[in-house]
């Protein structure tokens, strides 16, 4: 399963939902949801720890919109759009966490 998050790890439980309930699935981070792949952040801890059981993306453009892309977390896969369609279609269920 696709995880979909676009809310910041400090505006709700989102991306905690996400991880807690994710799998070994994927999760793709967009929009503000983004700020939970760089380094400093407060969930950086546990998006790190998630990432030994879910492969983790980030949408590319969201994260240069916001002037983090030089801060991302080591291992964390940048898309593109094509790339967001891409993994959309490669996994059969997708949950928007909202």
């Amino acid at each position: 399963m696709l995880h979909i998050v676009n809310k910041s790890p400090t505006d709700g439980n989102a991306l905690d939902s996400a991880l807690r309930l994710s799998g070994s699935g994927a999760l793709l981070l967009i929009e503000d949801g983004v700020y939970a792949a760089t380094r400093g952040n407060p969930a950086e801890a546990r998006l790190r720890d998630a990432m030994d059981r879910v492969k983790v993306y980030v949408l590319a453009p969201d994260l240069e919109a916001r002037g983090m892309a030089d801060r991302l977390t080591e291992g964390v896969t940048t898309v593109d759009y094509g790339g967001f369609v891409d993994l959309v279609a490669e996994h059969p269920n997708c949950q928007s966490w909202l």
